[in-house]
């Protein structure tokens, strides 16, 4: 059965959870005055959930996080530096889609729910093969509409940077409806200089299949719910993708002359699926900028809803990571990519695949892994030719 998704805020529990009749489970986003401070999942019963269990389960398991949290805020140590001071730069939010009009639809809907601080609101139409995005984008007078004719999402990131009329460019997947809080939990990060790049939580938007359920459980967007502040000092190049997801980021726009370009070999709509926001955040690492994951800048994401799309997806990134890899290898020269391949493989991927062969208890699908693992050894091939492919095109223009 589905997994339902409850918003509540700890400190005002209701006083019962019902109408669940069609779930076996709930997941239960949790907020102190509105900012995400945990998870749980809770069994429900005779479609409710057990309040009283739920506020135990709080108790036990956040009980010290949210007295530390409470303290935080009262001494005003919670925000990020300099955030009361002023002077926090301007944001584009932009929205690159294609030929996905219904997903776009409802990412516009929660973006026009933003409280007003004088963002821009962009669409950045890849390659379309029909006007769907524009008829769509046609309904809300405030988004400004683009064509980015190179088909590739970080074709069109980099338009979205070149477009932009404000100093930070928010990037939202068109598949993700930003939470009311979005922006303002990105924002205030930005008053370190030092920092080029925010991300922030991404939460399941549904749980109503097999599908979302492993994508959820297996390759979830959030990084949890403490900020992070992410540099050369405390994290690798070869890592940066515990930074977070690009369905969820926001940049400069003055990284295009400190590090350069989204590489346009990589992510969707090339050979390489995905890819291409790790090796910015790997580039932002190495050139010694700081990148913030903030919980705050909460967003939800509606995953992969067929067993056949997951897996599809699980490929993808397979593909993307040792892409990514590749290009910091040969490229940037990046000898930690080594290192943190075979830490993946040996650590992470293949105790994962011997549990799924021995049948243990919670084990991943086969199926998922195998598609990973077909992903990681296409990966270099496909960055290298696709990197070919754009240099032959670029050639032959010149």
């Amino acid at each position: 059965m589905a997994t339902a998704i409850l918003d509540l805020d700890v400190e005002r529990l209701p006083e019962a959870i019902e109408g669940l009749d069609r779930y076996a489970t709930a997941l239960a986003l949790l907020r102190l005055q509105g900012t995400p401070c945990g998870q749980l999942r809770r069994p429900v019963v005779d479609g409710r959930v057990d309040v009283a269990q739920l506020r135990d389960e709080v108790i036990a398991a956040f009980g010290w996080s949210l007295a530390r949290r409470r303290l935080q805020r009262q001494l005003g140590w919670e925000a990020p530096p300099s955030a009361a001071a002023g002077g926090l730069p301007s944001v584009t939010v932009a929205v690159c889609t294609r030929d996905r009009p219904l997903a776009l639809a409802h990412c516009l809907e929660a973006l026009e729910r933003l409280p007003d601080d004088g963002q821009e609101l962009l669409v950045i139409d890849n390659c379309p093969s029909r006007p769907d995005s524009r008829h769509v984008v046609a309904r809300h007078p405030r988004v400004r509409y683009v064509v980015e004719p190179r088909l590739g999402l970080d074709c069109a990131r980099n338009r979205a940077l070149q477009e932009a009329r404000h100093d930070v460019v928010a990037f939202a997947d068109d598949d993700t409806a930003p939470d009311p809080g979005w922006l303002r939990g990105l924002r205030p990060n930005f008053a370190d200089p030092l920092v080029m790049c925010v991300t922030g939580l991404t939460m399941p938007l549904e749980l109503e299949t097999d599908a979302q359920e492993w994508f959820e459980r297996y390759s979830p967007f959030g990084r949890g719910f403490e900020r992070l502040v992410l540099d050369s000092s405390n994290v690798g190049p070869a890592h940066a993708n515990r930074a977070g997801a690009g369905a969820n980021m926001a940049i400069r726009r003055t990284a295009l002359t400190a590090v350069g370009p989204f590489d346009e070999a990589l992510d969707a709509g090339t050979p390489t699926r995905s890819g291409g926001d790790t090796d910015y955040f790997m580039r932002l690492l190495a050139a010694g900028y700081r990148i913030v994951y903030d919980p705050a800048a909460l967003s939800w994401h509606r995953h992969r809803q067929t067993w056949a799309d997951l897996r599809s997806a699980q490929y993808g990134y397979g593909v993307g990571v040792y892409a990514a890899w590749t290009r910091n290898l040969i490229v940037e020269g990046e000898l930690g990519v080594l290192k943190a391949a075979l830490g993946w493989l040996r650590y992470v991927q293949l105790p994962t695949l011997l549990r799924s062969l021995l049948r243990r208890s919670g084990r991943t699908p086969l199926d998922l892994l195998l598609a990973e693992l077909r992903g990681c050894a296409m990966g270099p091939v496909a960055y290298l030719r696709t990197r070919a492919s754009l240099h032959g095109r670029a050639s032959s223009a010149v």
